[in-house]
C-alpha cells in the first residue's frame, strides 16, 4: 500500500519536471508512512524524496519509534553533527537536483527563506491530488468513523434538555466518541436556537430552550481518517416556518445526490477521452438552485468539501471547481439556510444544515452516514 503511494508520488515527481520533493505537511507525510502522532506545534518531520531514494528527517525523540515502521524510508536522525542543512545538501548533490518540489502553501515564510538559503531553484507542487481518490482501505476507515458519528448523534438527542448548554453537548459528542476508540476531528459546532443561523458559531454556554432548532456540526477520526456530518434537529416540536426551512435543506441535498445518480456516466461528453463526466460544480448547482427557487437565499458555502486524513481536502464541490467526479472520491453534501435577525422579516430564526459523506463507486453515490435525516422532534 505505501509503495503504490509512494511510486504515484514519483510519477508526480515526474510530471512536475523536478528533481525530487520536499514533503512538508503532516497530512501527505501520514499519508505516505501511515504515521500521524506528531506535534501540532512543531516540525517534527520532513521527506526527502527522488527517483531513486527516499529519506525521512527527524530528531532523535521519534527516530526509535518511526525506524520501526515498515513504511520503505531511510530514517535519517538529526543530531549536532548530522544537522538537516549537511543531510539536504548531500541529497541534492547525490542526485544532481537542478529543481526540487516543495510545499510552498505549507512551509512557514521561515522555513522558505532557511530552505531557499541552502538551495535556490525551489518549486512549488501540489502534493494533495496524490489523496483525492480513496482506496478500498481508506474508504473502509472513513466507513468506521462514520459508524461511530452514527452512533455518538443518536446518543446526543437524549442529552437534550432544557437548560442544558451547547458545551455540554459538545463535550457529551465528545465523551463518546473517546469512549469508542476515537477522536473528534475538529472542535464540534454545537448551536441552539438563534445561534444555528451562524454556520459556524462558536460553541459557548448558550441554554437551550423549547422549540428551538439545535444544530450540530462533529466529526471523528478513527485510524487517522476523518468523518464530518451536521444535523439539525428541533427541541420541543417544530413551527410551520422550521418544518418549510428544513425539508427545503433536505430537498436540497436529494436533488444534488439525485443530480449525480441521473447522470453518472451521462453527464457531458469529452471528445478527447471518449468518456462521460460529470462536473462537481454541476452537482453544487443543482442544490444551490432548489433553494433559490424556493425563496431563500442562497447557501453562503461551497455544497461540500472531500475528507480523508484531513477534514477539508481536495475535491472541492463549489460553483469555481473545475473538478470532475472520479470513482474513489469521498466527499461531503451540506446545503444549509441561514436565516438572523431582520431576513425574511423573522427575528432570531436561526438554521438549518443536514450534511453526510458519500463515495462514488464509479457507478453511483454509496452513502457513508446513515443517521435519520427525517425531522426529528424532541419533545
Amino acid at each position: 500500500m505505501y509503495l503504490d503511494r509512494l511510486n504515484n508520488l514519483k510519477k508526480l515527481i515526474e510530471k512536475e519536471k523536478v528533481g525530487g520533493v520536499l514533503v512538508s505537511s503532516v497530512a501527505n507525510i501520514t499519508y505516505l508512512i501511515g504515521y500521524a502522532n506528531f506535534s501540532k506545534e512543531e516540525r517534527d518531520c520532513y521527506l526527502l524524496v527522488s527517483q531513486k531514494e527516499q529519506m525521512l528527517v527527524t530528531h532523535s525523540l521519534l527516530a526509535l519509534e518511526l525506524k520501526g515502521i515498515d513504511h520503505g524510508f531511510k530514517v535519517m536522525e538529526l543530531t549536532a553533527r548530522s544537522k538537516f542543512k549537511n543531510i539536504f545538501l548531500s541529497f541534492i548533490k547525490r542526485h544532481s537536483i537542478k529543481k526540487l518540489g516543495i510545499e510552498e502553501e505549507d512551509l512557514r515564510v521561515s522555513e522558505f527563506k532557511r530552505f531557499s538559503g541552502f538551495f535556490k531553484n525551489l518549486v512549488g507542487i501540489n502534493l494533495e491530488e496524490l489523496r483525492i481518490l480513496k482506496e478500498e482501505d481508506e474508504e473502509e476507515k472513513i466507513k468506521k468513523a462514520c459508524e461511530i458519528g452514527d452512533l455518538a448523534f443518536e446518543n446526543v438527542l437524549q442529552k437534550l434538555k432544557v437548560g442544558v448548554s451547547e458545551k455540554e453537548i459538545a463535550w457529551e459528542l465528545e465523551k463518546f466518541v473517546r469512549g469508542e476508540g476515537a477522536e473528534l476531528s475538529f472542535r464540534s459546532i454545537v448551536a441552539f436556537g438563534k445561534n444555528s443561523a451562524i454556520p459556524h458559531h462558536q460553541t459557548d454556554n448558550t441554554k437551550l430552550e423549547k422549540d428551538q432548532f439545535v444544530l450540530m456540526d462533529f466529526g471523528v477520526k478513527y485510524k487517522n481518517y476523518c468523518s464530518d456530518m451536521t444535523r439539525t434537529v428541533i427541541y420541543g416540536s417544530a413551527s410551520k416556518k422550521q418544518k418549510e426551512i428544513y425539508e427545503v435543506v433536505k430537498g436540497a441535498q436529494e436533488k444534488a445526490v439525485g443530480f449525480v445518480r441521473l447522470h453518472s456516466g451521462s453527464a457531458v461528453s469529452d471528445e478527447n477521452k471518449k468518456i462521460k463526466i460529470i462536473k462537481l460544480a454541476d452537482v453544487d448547482k443543482a442544490a444551490r438552485e432548489f433553494i433559490l427557487k424556493s425563496g431563500y437565499s442562497s447557501i453562503p458555502h461551497s455544497l461540500g468539501h472531500g475528507i480523508g486524513i484531513e477534514v477539508h481536502e481536495r475535491p472541492h464541490v463549489s460553483p469555481r471547481s473545475s473538478e470532475i467526479l472520479e470513482k474513489g472520491m469521498v466527499f461531503s453534501i451540506e446545503p444549509g439556510i441561514y436565516l438572523p435577525a431582520g431576513r425574511h422579516g423573522i427575528e432570531d430564526f436561526g438554521g438549518v444544515r443536514i450534511e453526510d459523506l458519500f463515495y462514488f463507486d464509479g457507478k453511483s453515490l454509496v452513502e457513508l452516514t446513515h443517521s435519520k435525516k427525517e425531522l426529528i422532534e424532541l419533545k
